[in-house]
This record gives structure tokens, C-alpha cells and sequence, in this order.
């Protein structure tokens, strides 16, 4: 490439690379040597475009945060009635994990949990708003008598996210042996399916 890239350019290429190489060797080894190697710049280079490793990462988990609010809001907008929006939003999450496979490593990082409290703060946020859009869309079905009442909507979105979570957890150690896109959804239409209310379904 014969033009020299703009800062924003070079940002959105560090950030990219990040994510890359986060799979590649894990977060917790990456350095910031290994990502100039990587893009072919001197590590002080690095330093001009994120002062310090803290701000490099923060960079990365906003461009997580901010793709992941755009699929959000796509998934619910192409979707109709809650039952096909409350699927598209575990979809929006699943398709996420499999287009950025060093999600479930950074979320479980100690550069996550320890080293970087903006960055736990970012992801923090991020799913207090997924929690807030579950709830809305559960909240929705329960109204329509589709979900059991008597089991909290927050309880219900974190039972969905956990479930998630576990997919996630589950195909990043088994080498990634499965396509956890379909094995998601089919996970979450069998928890949907006992959370289902049904006709003629006497209490005990």
C-alpha cells in the first residue's frame, strides 16, 4: 500500500491486529513488541497512536462494545415479535463469539479482571445493556402468557447469557470442534422450551 494511513487507520489496524494475535497467543502473553512486529511498525509507534497498554486495550474492548451494540440493535430491528427478537439478540451474541474467537479469552483475561479496571468496566456495561434488552423482550413475552410468570425476567436473561457463556467456554476448549452459531440457538430453543408456558399445565 503506497499512501500513508491516517491515525484513525492505523487505530482501527492496531486494534484489529490486537484482536487477532489475542487468539492467536492469548491476551495475558500478548505485548505490545508482538503487535508491531505483526503490523511491521516500531513499538514506540505503537506508543504515539495508545500511550500505555492500558489505553491500547481500552481501545479494543470499546470497538467490541461498539460492534456488539450495532449487532444488537440490527438483530432486534430485522426481527418480528419478541420471540424472534429475543432469538436474534442470543444469535447477535453467539455470531459475535465465532466472528471474534478471542472474545471468551479476553472476557476471562487477567489483563481483564485484574490488570485493567476501565477495560472490566467497558465489558461491565456491555452486558448490564444486553441484560436491559433480554429483560425488555422477556418482559414482552410473559405479557403474551409465551414464558412462565412466576420466574423473574432477570433471572431468565441471565440463565440465556450464562448459557452463552457456556457455549462459548465449551468451544473455545474443545478446540473449536463444533459451529457454535447453530449449537447456541439449538441449546437455546431446549431452555426456551422449559421455560415455555403451557396450555393446560396444572401447578404442582
Amino acid at each position: 500500500m503506497s499512501g500513508r494511513q491516517s491515525a484513525e487507520e492505523r487505530k482501527t489496524q492496531i486494534v484489529a491486529e490486537v484482536l487477532r494475535l489475542a487468539d492467536e497467543i492469548g491476551p495475558d502473553r500478548l505485548s505490545t513488541t508482538d503487535v508491531a512486529r505483526a503490523i511491521g511498525l516500531s513499538q514506540p509507534a505503537i506508543f504515539r497512536h495508545f500511550p500505555t497498554k492500558g489505553a491500547l486495550w481500552l481501545a479494543v474492548a470499546e470497538d467490541i462494545a461498539n460492534r456488539l451494540q450495532g449487532s444488537w440493535a440490527a438483530a432486534e430491528a430485522g426481527a418480528a415479535g419478541p420471540d424472534a427478537r429475543l432469538r436474534a439478540l442470543i444469535g447477535a451474541q453467539l455470531s459475535a463469539i465465532s466472528e471474534t474467537p478471542a472474545l471468551p479469552s479476553i472476557l476471562f483475561s487477567r489483563e481483564l479482571q485484574v490488570d485493567n479496571p476501565a477495560l472490566r468496566d467497558v465489558f461491565r456495561a456491555l452486558l448490564g445493556a444486553l441484560q436491559v434488552r433480554l429483560v425488555a423482550v422477556i418482559r414482552d413475552l410473559q405479557a403474551a402468557g409465551d414464558l412462565h410468570s412466576d420466574v423473574s425476567p432477570d433471572d431468565i436473561a441471565i440463565l440465556l447469557t450464562s448459557l452463552v457463556q457456556g457455549v462459548a467456554i465449551r468451544w473455545t476448549l474443545g478446540a473449536r470442534g463444533f459451529a457454535v452459531v447453530p449449537e447456541g440457538l439449538r441449546l437455546f430453543d431446549v431452555q426456551m422450551e422449559v421455560l415455555r408456558a403451557k396450555e393446560g399445565a396444572c401447578d404442582a
